[in-house]
């Protein structure tokens, strides 16, 4: 994946992350494979956090949908 390609997807999952919930028709774990894999192709350490920062407000959101 290209250092555009990646801002793109970040963006994209900032602004969707952001607005979901564990109830909408798209299951978490297709958001979760979603930034797993942009995670698994960052190197620059900006991504890198914005990546982290992703995984966590995921993570809260599956936490959530557990309870």
């Amino acid at each position: 994946m290209n250092h555009h390609q990646i801002e793109l997807d970040l963006d994209h999952l900032e602004q969707v992350l952001a607005r979901i919930s564990g109830t909408d028709h798209i299951p978490l774990s297709y958001w979760r494979k979603r930034v797993d894999d942009v995670t698994a192709a960052v190197s620059i350490p900006a991504q890198k956090n914005r990546a982290l920062r992703l995984n966590e407000a995921l993570s809260a959101l599956e936490s959530r949908a557990a309870d």
